[in-house]
C-alpha cells in the first residue's frame, strides 16, 4: 500500500511500542520510533523534517504539554497520549495552539473503540436502555501491587500530581461519559497510598514489567501518588454513579468493568471478557451478546473489522482511533470522530475535582 503520511511516535517504552504496531497495520503511515527523552533531538526532528505530518506523543506526562506544543507551532498534526497535560490550565493552552495552527488533535481514550463499548453507546442512543439510573464500575490492575514494583508514574515530577485516576480512572470517566452521553456534574473523592514508601530499582523500569532485581538493586523511596480511588458522582439532577480505580488488585490484569442501569433494561462490559456484552432485563431474560457486527447495531460495525468468533481486544482499540484521525487529516471535510483534545479537557477537569474533593474532604463541582 502506497504511504499516505509520515509520522513519528516520540517514546519507545510500552506505549509507544503499541503505537507503532498499530500504526504499521493501518498501511498508508509510515512510521518511526525516537526516543522521547532528549528534547534536543525532538526538536531536530520537527525543524528538520518539512514532510512530516504527525506525531504521536507517548512519553511521561510531564512531557505532553511542552511537546504538544512544539509539534502544533512547526505545524504538525498531534495524537497525545492521556492524559493530555498536568494541569487543565495546560490543556487549555493546547486546544488554543491546535486551533490557531489549524491541525488535527486527538487525546488517545482509545478503550471507547471496543466493539461492544461502541455497542452500549448505540444501545443508549437508540433508546434501548431507558433513562439512565445508574452507572457503575471499577478499573482495576495489581502491577503496582508490591512495594517493589516501581513506574515512572509513581513520581509526580514525571507523571503528575495523580497516578491511579488520571492514568486509568480517566479511561473509565471518559467510557462513562462517551456511553451515556451525558457528564459528569459533581462528585465526592477519597484516595489511598497504600505503600508510602516504595523500592525503586537502580536502573530502568517498564510499564508492566516483571521484577526479578535482588535488595541491592533498590533505593527506598517515598511516594506521592495514589494506589487507590473511589468516587461517588452525580451526572446532572438525577443519575448517579460510582467507581473504584486501583493499581493494587491482586489477580486483575485490567478489568475495565462499566455497568449500565436504564429504566428500560441494562448492558455491562469488562474489558478482560471484551467480546461479550452482558444486557440485563427485567421481564425478560437476560442475554449475553458476542462480538458479531452482523448482529451489532449499524452505526456500531464499523468499528469491527473481523466477523463474529475472532476476537478484537486492546490493540485493535488504537487501529480503530489511528484510522479514524488520519482519515480526518486526509479529507478536512470529515468531522473527527475521535476524542480530540478537548477530551483530554474534560479529564483533567474530572481529575482536578476529584483531586479538590479528596483534599476537602467534601463534595466539588466539576467544570463544565
Amino acid at each position: 500500500m502506497e504511504i499516505d503520511f509520515r509520522t513519528v511516535v516520540v517514546g519507545t517504552g510500552f506505549m509507544g511500542r503499541v503505537h507503532l504496531e498499530a500504526l504499521r497495520r493501518l498501511g498508508n503511515v509510515g512510521a518511526l520510533a525516537i526516543s522521547g527523552l532528549v528534547e534536543g533531538e525532538y526538536q531536530s526532528v520537527l525543524d528538520d523534517d518539512p514532510n512530516l505530518d504527525a506525531i504521536h506523543i507517548c512519553t511521561p506526562n510531564a512531557l505532553h504539554f511542552s511537546m504538544a506544543a512544539a509539534a502544533l507551532e512547526a505545524g504538525k498534526h498531534v495524537l497525545c497520549e492521556k492524559p493530555l497535560a498536568t494541569s487543565s490550565a495546560d490543556a487549555r493552552k493546547l486546544i488554543t495552539l491546535a486551533a490557531k495552527a489549524g491541525r488535527r488533535h486527538a487525546t488517545n481514550h482509545n478503550l471507547r473503540y471496543y466493539p461492544m463499548v461502541q455497542q452500549m453507546r448505540r444501545m443508549r442512543e437508540d433508546g434501548d436502555l431507558g433513562d439512565i439510573f445508574i452507572v457503575q464500575g471499577t478499573y482495576s490492575q495489581d502491577w503496582l501491587l508490591y512495594d517493589t514494583d516501581w513506574n515512572w508514574r509513581i513520581n509526580a515530577a514525571e507523571g503528575g500530581p495523580s497516578r491511579t485516576l488520571a492514568d486509568i480512572g480517566s479511561h473509565w470517566c471518559d467510557m462513562a461519559e462517551h456511553i451515556t452521553g451525558q457528564r459528569i456534574t459533581s462528585l465526592c473523592a477519597d484516595l489511598q497510598t497504600f505503600h508510602k514508601t516504595r523500592n525503586r530499582p537502580k536502573g530502568p523500569s517498564e510499564t508492566f514489567a516483571g521484577k526479578t532485581l535482588g535488595p541491592q538493586d533498590y533505593i527506598v523511596t517515598p511516594v506521592n501518588t495514589e494506589d487507590f480511588g473511589a468516587v461517588v458522582f452525580h451526572m446532572g439532577e438525577r443519575t448517579r454513579g460510582a467507581y473504584t480505580a486501583s493499581q493494587v488488585s491482586a489477580g486483575r490484569k485490567n478489568r475495565l468493568s462499566i455497568e449500565i442501569f436504564g429504566s428500560k433494561s441494562s448492558v455491562a462490559w469488562d474489558a478482560e471478557r471484551p467480546d461479550e456484552l452482558w444486557i440485563g432485563n427485567r421481564g425478560a431474560n437476560n442475554q449475553i451478546l458476542l462480538k458479531d457486527p452482523s448482529l451489532m447495531k449499524p452505526a456500531a460495525q464499523s468499528y469491527a473489522d473481523l466477523p463474529g468468533g475472532h476476537s478484537e481486544g486492546y490493540d485493535d482499540t488504537f487501529k480503530q482511533i489511528f484510522r479514524r484521525f488520519y482519515q480526518s487529516i486526509a479529507n478536512p471535510q470529515v468531522a473527527p470522530e475521535y476524542p480530540r483534545f478537548e477530551d483530554g479537557l474534560r479529564q483533567l477537569q474530572i481529575l482536578e475535582a476529584e483531586l479538590e474533593s479528596h483534599q476537602r474532604r467534601a463534595w466539588v463541582e466539576v467544570s463544565q
